[in-house]
């Protein structure tokens, strides 16, 4: 059977992964969270003390570094580090860590690797326009700014972390900024990919709507 590749791409707490991986449970694929990739990369380049300026320390501590993904968990040089990536400090850190060239052209390498090897829905910032152009399907979630804050802090709240609102939807806003205004692969709407507002909405009625769409086209 041919490989099918769905690119789902978005912005901050629009809800990508969640849906992600449970379309992937539904149409039994391969599911690869690209967000958490980057989020791995910033998690140990911090616990390192690594500069976000020094590219030549950046790029040997990608060359040591080993990520996978096993049941629908991320792993960092072998360890479980679910939790540990979602943490405030790396959701402050990881759109500047996105933005660095010699981290973005390693992981969407392995990305690419990936989805030459499996039938995959993988979901980012630039999966439809720069990962993977040539997906079969792709969609662009979004939220109001409002919403996914909303999320974000219930999610933050529920895994332990204390973070006003306030804080959280300042910090969505900076990364929106950051992520649709950096000058390499940044976020936007690939021209042939369908629109999916999410506000409002609960998982499971995006969900019936992203595979009505991938039933039918």
């Amino acid at each position: 059977m041919d490989k099918v590749s769905i690119a789902i791409d978005g912005p901050a707490g629009a809800g990508k992964s969640t849906i992600a991986k449970k379309i992937a449970e539904a149409k039994k694929i391969l599911y690869i969270d690209t967000g958490a990739m980057y989020r791995a990369i910033t998690l140990k380049l911090l616990n390192n003390n690594v500069s976000l300026k020094n590219n030549e320390v950046i790029l040997e501590t990608l060359e040591s570094t080993g990520i996978e993904f096993k049941e629908g968990s991320i792993y960092l040089d072998g360890i479980n580090v679910d939790q540990e990536i979602r943490r405030p400090e790396i959701n402050k850190n990881v759109s500047e860590v996105a933005a660095i060239p010699c981290v973005r052209k390693v992981l969407v390498n392995i990305q690419r690797k990936i989805a030459e090897n499996n039938s995959v829905i993988m979901d980012g910032r630039d999966i439809g326009t720069r990962v993977l152009p040539f997906a079969k399907y792709k969609f662009f979630l979004t939220a109001s700014v409002d919403e996914r804050a909303k999320r974000r802090y219930i999610e933050l709240k529920k895994n332990g972390y204390e973070q006003s609102y306030e804080e959280v939807a300042e910090e969505i806003s900076k990364r929106d900024k950051m992520d649709t205004e950096r000058k390499l692969d940044p976020l936007r709407k690939a021209e042939d990919a369908i629109l999916v507002d999410t506000t409002g909405k609960t998982i499971d009625e995006v969900i019936d709507t992203i595979i009505e769409k991938i039933d039918t086209i």
